[in-house]
């Protein structure tokens, strides 16, 4: 997700917010370490001495949806309060962007994004990468979005999956 970060407008796509499962101590820290050095980068390289009404990146953190080997049968109480957290932040962050991949945190708040734009609240557009690795079937996460039609934009890495899931989009490699 990172790689496909660093090819956005920073300047355009900004504030950035990244949210993380709460118990994943790593993904965070990459995600403001990556930031940092674009940041370092950019105004090494910048001659502008406007002033930028962006603000510097954000982090923040959402209980797991579902933990790895967790019952689909518990997991709907677990993500319901997930959501309750993806819900504030989403109407706090107020995004116009929704970049999302596979793992199960995505879903509550590409699900509270999509209920805040059907209430005419917000409008924000999500757009979800499906893994690399997946090169059969799509991941519990796209078959989610996939048959919710949550997602403006399913994309995909490898052309049977588009064949396979109509709706989805060939992307090739992106990263």
């Amino acid at each position: 997700m990172l790689m496909m970060v660093e090819q956005l407008d920073k300047a355009h796509y900004s504030p950035r917010c990244y949210v993380v499962a709460a118990t994943d101590r790593m993904s965070g820290t990459k995600a403001l370490t990556k930031e940092q050095a674009w940041a370092s980068s950019s105004s090494s390289n910048s001659t502008s001495s406007g002033s930028s009404k962006a603000s510097g990146p954000l982090l923040e953190e959402i209980p797991r949806s579902r933990e790895v080997g967790q019952s689909y049968l518990t997991s709907v109480a677990t993500t319901l309060y997930s959501l309750a957290f993806a819900a504030w932040i989403v109407l706090k962050q107020r995004p116009a962007l929704l970049l999302v991949n596979g793992p199960g945190t995505c879903i509550p708040v590409c699900a509270a994004a999509f209920l805040f734009r059907a209430l005419l609240l917000l409008d924000c557009r999500i757009v979800y990468v499906e893994s690399i690795a997946r090169v059969e079937r799509l991941s519990l996460s796209g078959k989610i979005l996939h048959a919710s039609r949550m997602a403006d934009l399913l994309f995909v890495q490898w052309p049977e999956m588009a064949k396979r899931y109509k709706g989805a989009t060939y992307a090739g490699r992106l990263y």
